[in-house]
């Protein structure tokens, strides 16, 4: 919001509340800053905002007693979806604006559902000859009716693991597992936020990130300098205190340290990730490079990246020579090139 072309772009700035109620809040970047890695609560209100289905309209709907108000905003050219997570980066929100006729920036919903799935991911990619790293999925279905055999599989995977919520972001729900005894509550935990949970074989390496950003169908995606992080913890875990909240903890290197050859391999096969899911607009995706092994992996791709200060995807490019207020035009400038529908 602070960053954006307002000589080009009228802004309409919508939040969310916990509830899923849109609302329309004020026009002021400062209000929904992160502070001590909390974001603003977005506090429901008698006026909520609706889309038609079919049209780019708003709709500001107001209940005062019996009656319903109604107030038309006008038609949206453009929406860029800020949101992580479910109903905002699973194809969900995607959907709906494709079922409205808008126009938005980022991916669109298979390839939005698809990242978001940790094991759908994993399993495109390797479908493609993608080095991914070794896996498991276990689902709500085999974890109730057959436990012992789930945590079997589990335990499959190797002795030094991570347990992951399938569709969740953030870090949320995540354990680094060394003791087998662990495994049952790592799983617990992460059924939490999800019942599909994908046990991953820890990898040592350094964790390598790369941002990629659509310059439209006439040209191939482009990818940024890597960024490295360094995790200054114990067990070295980049959890979500560590990203939103003990900054002195986490050392963000960018451009990353490497070799030239070795980031040009990382950036080549980012381009190929993008290609291979169906990407739109922008993606990071994050990558182990086994140093010993000279194997670079694939760990996960993230749709919508963080815009904090401390993100990855905005430093990334700035150190490519595109300021934070270019790429935002870049994203918007992109998303209106493409047509709305299949494509």
């Amino acid at each position: 919001m602070a960053a954006i072309d307002r000589d080009r772009y009228d802004v309409i700035a919508i939040g969310i509340t916990p509830q899923g109620q849109w609302v329309r809040v004020p026009d002021k970047a400062e209000l929904f800053e992160m502070v001590d890695g909390q974001g603003a609560v977005i506090e429901a209100k008698d006026s909520s905002i609706t889309m038609w289905a079919g049209s780019g309209a708003l709709v500001e709907r107001t209940v005062v007693g019996e009656t319903i108000d109604a107030t038309d905003l006008g038609e949206v050219d453009v929406v860029f979806p800020l949101l992580h997570g479910a109903f905002g980066e699973d194809g969900t929100v995607q959907g709906l604006l494709e079922m409205s006729d808008v126009k938005y920036v980022g991916c669109g919903v298979a390839a939005s559902a698809a990242c978001m799935d940790k094991h759908l991911t994993k399993s495109l990619l390797q479908g493609a000859g993608i080095s991914v790293g070794h896996w498991t999925l276990i689902t709500d279905r085999q974890w109730k009716l057959d436990r012992s055999r789930a945590l079997q599989m589990a335990r499959s995977v190797g002795d030094n693991v991570y347990v992951k919520p399938a569709r969740a972001g953030s870090s949320l729900g995540i354990s680094h597992v060394e003791n087998p005894d662990d495994l049952e509550a790592a799983l617990e935990l992460a059924r939490k936020y999800d019942p599909r949970v994908v046990v991953e074989a820890a990898v040592n390496g350094r964790e390598i990130e790369c941002g990629v950003l659509d310059f439209g169908v006439d040209e191939l995606p482009r990818a940024s300098v890597c960024g490295e992080i360094s995790v200054e913890t114990n067990d070295g875990f980049y959890d979500y205190e560590t990203k939103y909240q003990a900054h002195d903890a986490v050392t963000l290197t960018t451009p990353a340290k490497i070799d030239p050859q070795v980031q040009e391999r990382i950036q080549q096969v980012a381009v190929q990730v993008f290609e291979v899911l169906g990407c739109e607009g922008l993606a990071r995706v994050d990558f182990f490079y086994d140093e010993d092994a000279d194997a670079v992996i694939v760990n996960e791709v993230n749709t919508m990246p963080g815009f904090t200060p401390w993100s990855m995807y905005p430093a990334m490019w700035e150190a490519s020579g595109k300021r934070y207020s270019e790429l935002i035009t870049h994203l918007i400038e992109n998303a209106l090139s493409r047509p709305a529908g299949l494509r």
